[in-house]
C-alpha cells in the first residue's frame, strides 16, 4: 500500500451513521497503574546472554515463557519499577547445586536461574536470601527445591520465582512454633511474581507476604498439605496491593489466605479444597482481617469449614463464587471503600464452574512454563521439529520444517529455531493449524526471519508484483497459531529503489483465527504489520503482547480483530530523514473489533507532533466498513499529534467511524475534545481486551 493504500478513488460521498456519542471535555486525571511503559531500548524485554552450552536443552525448556511478564498487581508501574519482568536483562545461567544457586541469586546482578536438578538444602529449613532482578525458574519439572526456601528483604524487588517445587522442610510438628521454614517468605520486598510452583510439606508456612509487601502477584500454584497455606500482613499499615489468582490450595489448615491490613487485595478463580474424610480439616478458608479491602471473585470452596470470614473492621466484596459442601461462616461487606481490579490492571475470569478442572490440570510446574486457561484446552503434548542454519537440527530453513507439518494436524507442531539469522520467506498455510515458530535464543534478537519483498517487486516467475499481502516476510494463515521469541524484518531498501511503485514491505502478515504473537520483534517501514482475516466474513483474532513494532507509514493495518498488549511501538523516520506517519490503519467491518492499544508505550527518533495514532482504510472505497482503533492506558511520546491525533483517509471521515482513547499519558496525549475523543469511564468497560477476544483465552504453546 502507499500512502493513499494504492486503492481504487474514493469519490463516493462521505457515509454516516448513528452511533453512541464519545465524552468531549477534559479526560479523567486518573491513569490506569496497569498501564505498561517499558522505553525504547530493543534489549529492554529479554536477557541477550547465552545460556551455559552443557545446559543448553534444560535452558531452551525452560525459557519457554520466561520472557513472560506478570500480571496483576506484580504488573503496575510503582515504586521506582516498571512492573515485574525478573532477570530478562541479565544472563541466563543453569544451575544444579546448591551454591551455584545461592551464588547466583544473592548476586547483586540480573539474572535468569534456571533450576535443572534437585536441590538439597543445608542445614534443613535455609533460606537463600534472593536479590532484586531476579527469574527462578524450573527446568521442565526437574527444578526441586528440598527443606529450605527463598527469602525476599526489606526492598528486594523485581523477582519472579516459576515452575518450581519446593517441599518438605517438615520438622513432625504440625503447628510448628519453633521452625520458621518457609518456601518463600517476603518482608517489605515489592514487585514479585510467584508463578506456577508446586509448595509443600514445610514447617511454618507455605507463603509469608510480611512487613507491607506489595505489588504481588500469586498465580498458578498449587499449595498444600501445610498447616499454614499463605499468610499476609504482621503490620499496623493498610498500604499492600496484592493479586491471587488461579491457586488450587488444598489440605491445608489455615491461612488460605489469611489477609491482613491489605489496602487492595484482589483473590478470582481459586480452589479451595478440604478433602473429605482426612486427618486434616480447616479452620477457615479466605480470611480478610484488619483493615484489609478485599474483593473475590468466581472462586470455588469444596467442603471447606468457614470459607469466607472477615474482621468486623475489614470488607469483602463477593461476586460469582461457588461453595459447595461448606460449613460455617461465609461473610461479606464492610464499609470499605468500593474499588475496581480493571482501575489497576485488565484480566479475564474463568467460570467458577469451570475452576476445580481448570486447576487441577493447569496448576503447578509445567514441562513448557505453559498454562492451561480452560477446562477443555489442556494441550496434547507437542510435536516438535527443530531448525537450525548450520545444520545441526532436522531442517535448515523454516519453511522445510512448514512443510513437513502434516496438513490438518489434529495437535500442536512446535518449530524449535535456533538462533541465527534465516534469510527467507516463511508462509504457514491455512491447512497447518496449532503451529507454533519459537526462536530458542535467550533473547527475541538472537533468532532473525528476514527477507527484502514489497509490494512493487517483480515475482521471479515473470507473474507479475508481490502485492502488498504477498511482500511478507512471515505470513501466518492458519488458525491457533503462534509466533514467539524471534524478530521477523523486511529489509526493503526505499532508498535504492526510488523508480519502483510500490513501497509497502510487510513483515509479518496474518490471516487467520485466534494467532498469538508473544515477544517477537517486527521491523519494517510501511505496512509493517498485516492483521487481516481469512475472508471478509470471517473472524480473524490476534493478540500481540511483549513486544516492539517498528514503522512509519500505515504499520499496524488490516480488518482483523486485533489486540496489541503491554507493548513498544516505535516510530522512524522515512528513507529520506523526514518525520511523519500514521501507526494504524484498521479497515474493521461493522459490527466488529478493530485494533486495541492497550498499556503500550509509543515513542522512537522522530520530530515531535509528526505522528498521526490512525487514519481510516475503507478497503475498495467500501463505505459500509466501519475502520476502528482504540489507544488506552498506553504512554504516548511527543511524535504524536495532540491537537488532531487522527486523519481521514480516501475521501472518508474519520469521525464517521471509531477512533477513540481512554486515560493516556505522555506528551503526546491530550484533552477531550471533538477531534480528539475519550471514552467515558462507562463507555471503557466495553472496549476491554476480554472485549477483543471474546470466548478465546490465548494460552502458551
Amino acid at each position: 500500500m502507499s500512502e493513499t493504500r494504492s486503492k481504487p478513488s474514493r469519490s463516493r460521498s462521505r457515509h454516516r451513521r448513528r452511533r453512541t456519542a464519545l465524552v468531549v471535555g477534559a479526560p479523567l486525571a486518573l491513569v490506569s497503574a496497569g498501564a505498561m511503559a517499558y522505553g525504547g531500548v530493543l534489549g529492554v524485554f529479554g536477557a541477550d546472554a547465552q545460556p551455559k552450552a552443557s545446559a543448553a536443552t534444560a535452558t531452551a525448556s525452560a525459557l519457554a515463557g520466561v520472557t513472560d511478564v506478570a500480571n496483576g498487581f506484580a504488573s503496575v508501574n510503582a515504586l521506582g519499577q516498571n512492573g515485574t519482568y525478573g532477570g530478562r536483562d541479565g544472563k541466563t545461567v543453569t544451575v544444579t547445586t546448591l551454591a551455584d544457586l545461592e551464588k547466583y541469586a544473592t548476586a547483586a546482578e540480573p539474572y535468569i536461574i534456571v533450576v535443572a536438578a534437585t536441590i538439597n538444602m543445608n542445614p534443613v529449613g535455609k533460606e537463600i536470601k534472593v536479590q532484586s532482578d531476579k527469574t527462578l525458574i524450573g527446568a521442565g519439572t526437574s527444578g526441586q527445591i528440598v527443606g529450605g526456601g527463598f527469602f525476599l528483604g526489606q526492598g528486594v524487588h523485581n523477582v519472579i520465582i516459576r515452575n518450581l517445587t519446593i517441599r518438605d522442610a517438615y520438622q513432625g510438628v504440625w503447628n510448628d512454633k519453633e521452625h520458621d521454614f518457609d518456601a518463600i517468605q517476603m518482608d517489605g520486598a515489592h514487585h514479585v511474581w510467584i508463578d506456577h510452583n508446586d509448595l509443600r510439606h514445610m514447617a511454618d508456612g507455605l507463603i509469608d507476604s510480611r512487613k507491607d509487601t506489595t505489588y504481588l502477584t500469586v498465580s498458578w500454584n498449587k499449595l498444600s498439605q501445610e498447616n499454614k497455606a499463605f499468610g499476609i500482613g504482621w503490620t499496623e499499615n493498610t498500604t499492600a496491593d496484592i493479586t491471587i489468582h488461579h491457586n488450587w490450595i488444598r489440605e491445608t489448615e489455615q491461612r488460605n489466605p489469611s489477609t491482613d491490613n491489605v489496602a487492595h487485595a484482589h483473590l478470582y478463580n481459586n480452589y479451595l479444597e478440604d478433602e473429605a474424610g482426612t486427618t486434616i480439616k480447616s479452620s477457615y478458608g479466605n480470611y480478610s482481617r484488619g483493615k484489609t479491602n478485599m474483593v473475590l471473585e468466581n472462586s470455588y470452596f469444596q467442603g471447606m469449614t468457614n470459607p469466607v470470614v472477615r474482621d468486623a473492621t475489614a470488607t469483602v466484596v463477593q461476586r460469582g463464587n461457588v461453595f459447595s459442601s461448606t460449613t460455617g461462616k461465609n461473610e461479606s461487606g464492610g464499609s470499605g471503600a468500593a474499588w475496581d481490579p480493571k482501575t489497576y490492571y485488565s484480566y479475564t475470569l474463568d467460570k467458577a464452574a469451570d475452576v476445580p478442572a481448570l486447576l487441577k490440570s493447569g496448576v503447578g510446574p509445567r514441562s513448557s512454563v505453559a498454562k492451561a486457561t480452560t477446562a477443555t484446552t489442556t494441550a496434547a503434548a507437542a510435536t516438535t521439529l527443530t531448525v537450525a542454519a548450520d545444520g545441526s537440527a532436522q531442517y535448515k530453513t523454516v519453511q522445510a520444517a512448514v512443510n513437513a507439518v502434516p496438513a490438518n494436524n489434529a495437535s500442536r507442531v512446535l518449530i524449535s529455531v535456533k538462533p541465527g539469522t534465516y534469510r527467507e520467506i516463511v508462509k504457514v498455510p491455512a491447512n497447518k493449524p496449532h503451529v507454533t515458530i519459537q526462536g530458542t535464543g535467550g533473547s527475541r534478537k538472537d533468532t532473525v526471519i528476514v527477507y527484502g519483498n514489497s509490494a512493487g517487486t517483480q515475482k521471479p516467475d515473470g507473474s507479475g508484483t508481490y502485492g502488498t499481502a504477498g511482500s511478507a516476510t512471515l505470513a501466518v494463515e492458519s488458525d491457533d497459531s503462534q509466533v514467539r521469541n524471534l524478530t521477523v524484518t523486511n529489509d526493503f531498501d526505499e532508498a535504492k529503489n526510488q523508480s519502483q511503485a510500490g513501497h509497502q514491505a510487510v513483515a509479518l502478515r496474518t490471516g487467520a483465527d485466534k494467532v498469538v504473537l508473544d515477544s517477537l520483534i517486527v521491523n519494517g517501514d510501511q505496512d509493517t504489520l498485516e492483521l487481516e482475516t481469512a475472508g471478509k466474513d470471517t473472524l480473524g483474532r490476534v493478540y500481540l503482547t511483549n513486544s516492539y513494532v517498528t514503522g512509519n507509514v500505515d504499520f499496524i493495518f488490516g480488518r482483523g480483530t486485533v489486540v496489541v498488549d503491554k507493548s513498544v511501538i516505535t516510530l522512524k523516520k522515512r528513507w529520506d530523514g523526514t518525520s511523519g506517519g500514521y501507526i494504524t490503519a484498521p479497515s474493521t467491518p461493522a459490527n466488529r473489533k478493530g485494533i486495541l492499544i492497550n498499556s503500550t508505550t509509543v515513542n522512537g527518533d522522530v520530530a515531535a507532533g509528526s505522528f498521526f495514532l490512525g487514519r481510516n482504510w475503507h478497503a475498495g472505497g467500501d463505505a459500509a466498513l466501519d475502520p476502528q482503533t482504540t489507544v488506552r492506558n498506553s504512554s504516548l511520546s511527543a511524535a504524536i499529534k495532540t491537537a488532531t491525533p487522527w486523519s481521514d483517509m480516501g475521501g472518508f471521515s474519520w469521525k464517521d467511524d471509531r477512533f477513540a482513547e481512554y486515560k493516556n499519558t505522555g506528551a503526546g496525549s491530550g484533552a477531550a475534545s471533538s477531534n480528539r475523543p475519550q471514552l467515558t469511564d462507562a463507555q471503557a468497560t466495553g472496549q476491554e481486551i476480554a472485549d477483543w477476544l471474546g470466548d478465546w483465552t490465548p494460552t502458551a504453546g
